[in-house]
């Protein structure tokens, strides 16, 4: 006898799907009233006297926005393309060390805010000519790249890199390297896979790198996720090139999702001749506890107690300086942004580039805590069971807000009563209004 799955008496659907499109209409009609902070930050504006300003080179693989404030998405393009940016960041009275001022409306107030004084697509030989003349004017001919973590839209990795280049006082030239992040916490795979389709435009930046006679040392900071791209195209680099160019001192790897054991290959394939490696970890990052969980509870790299064996002594054997962040009290409720939201650990980074050598900004809130506990290995019912749970989160918590609506559609795909409302609400996001009506 063929058996089925338990309906109820009437054979409907299951209890929570039958409830799901009317959550679904709920819940995007109580995120509409909910304030949020706006897209667009990209388009540029005046610059004000009182503001610094970061200037970055930025390569990556991910395709153009339609909106222009946004510049790019977190779907993939074929091929890299090549922007100039300059950030104008508010005084350091308008602001604590360590922290991005998102801009509650548009356009940002430079005074107080984050702003994009200069965003501009540029092909690859005006990027390689910004590159020259930059790494010329720098003090030690040393360009900085980062590589940014999961979940994390383009311009989240754009101020958050400004951020640290201001914070740290690092003087090496910023170099951001962004892979296709779509920004939401269900798109994991998506992220994962990303990573993988960027390897070969990392390492043909790496290599440009150690042939541009100009650039007389490269550093590397990645965070979450972003580790393994890191890690991979160094990798990959060495394979290739039988080693790794001494002109590569630093690679800081903060709050690393990579399988320690996957890590121990990585480093050996890089042979003798390879960076320092500097790790960030904290035994409390919950985001990492997730990840463990995805890959079949083996340890991520980035929450290892690096005092016990045999990590201790591995990571002894190959010269790896551990900073450990456990304590430390900074950085969003997930514990995964230490290291680039406190003063102290970002003012090590610079003090470690400064001295010839001594983690996305992650948007999760409250709600996406919820959603992770209960989708386990994507079970959508249990998902679906996370969203309900989720939505009253949602309503107080700001980056659950911004957040919530992805997770829906990504679940169950947009109503068109929740596709118009979403529509709208990112329509008077971009318009800076900060509601939806």
């Amino acid at each position: 006898m063929t058996r089925h799955f338990s309906r109820n008496a009437k054979g409907g659907e299951p209890p929570s799907w039958r409830l799901l499109p009317s959550v679904v209409a709920l819940s995007v009609a109580a995120l509409s009233a909910c304030a949020g902070r706006p897209t667009g930050v990209l388009e540029p504006v005046a610059a004000n006297p009182s503001a610094a300003q970061v200037e970055m080179l930025v390569t990556t693989t991910r395709s153009r926005a339609e909106e222009p404030g946004e510049m790019f998405s977190g779907e993939r393009a074929q091929s890299p393309t090549f922007a100039e940016i300059t950030v104008s960041i508010p005084p350091d009275t308008a602001r604590k060390a360590g922290e991005v001022a998102w801009p509650r409306k548009l356009p940002p107030n430079a005074g107080t805010d984050f702003a994009t004084v200069k965003a501009a697509e540029v092909d690859r030989s005006a990027a390689e000519n910004w590159l020259n003349t930059h790494v010329r004017k720098s003090p030690d001919g040393s360009v900085l790249v980062f590589i940014h973590g999961f979940n994390n839209h383009f311009e989240d990795a754009v101020f958050r890199f400004a951020q640290i280049i201001h914070d740290s006082g690092a003087h090496s030239v910023p170099v951001l390297a962004t892979w296709p992040s779509r920004g939401s916490l269900l798109a994991y795979g998506y992220d994962r896979e990303s990573t993988n389709y960027t390897r070969n435009a990392v390492e043909r930046l790496f290599q440009y790198l150690a042939r541009d006679p100009e650039v007389k040392e490269v550093s590397i900071l990645a965070h979450s996720m972003g580790n393994w791209l890191a890690l991979e195209s160094l990798r990959q680099m060495a394979i290739r090139n039988d080693g790794l160019p001494a002109k590569f001192r630093n690679v800081m790897l903060a709050a690393p999702d990579v399988d320690v054991d996957v890590f121990g290959s990585q480093i050996a394939d890089m042979g003798k001749q390879r960076p320092r490696f500097t790790l960030f970890v904290s035994r409390d990052d919950r985001a990492l506890a997730v990840s463990r969980r995805v890959w079949g509870n083996v340890s991520r790299l980035g929450a290892i107690d690096p005092e016990q064996s045999p990590y201790k002594e591995e990571l002894a054997a190959n010269g790896i300086t551990v900073v450990d962040l456990t304590k430390v009290k900074a950085g969003d409720n997930l514990h995964h942004t230490k290291f680039a939201q406190s003063p102290e650990i970002v003012q090590l980074i610079g003090r470690r580039l400064s001295s010839g050598q001594t983690l996305t900004d992650s948007r999760l809130g409250l709600g996406d805590h919820i959603v992770a506990a209960t989708s386990g290995a994507a079970h959508t019912v249990g998902t679906a069971a996370g969203l309900v749970v989720a939505a009253p989160a949602a309503i107080v918590d700001q980056n659950t807000r911004q957040n919530y609506v992805h997770h829906v559609e990504t679940l169950a795909g947009p109503s068109g009563g929740a596709r118009s409302k979403t529509a709208a609400c990112r329509k008077e996001s971009r318009a800076g209004s900060g509601h939806c009506p």
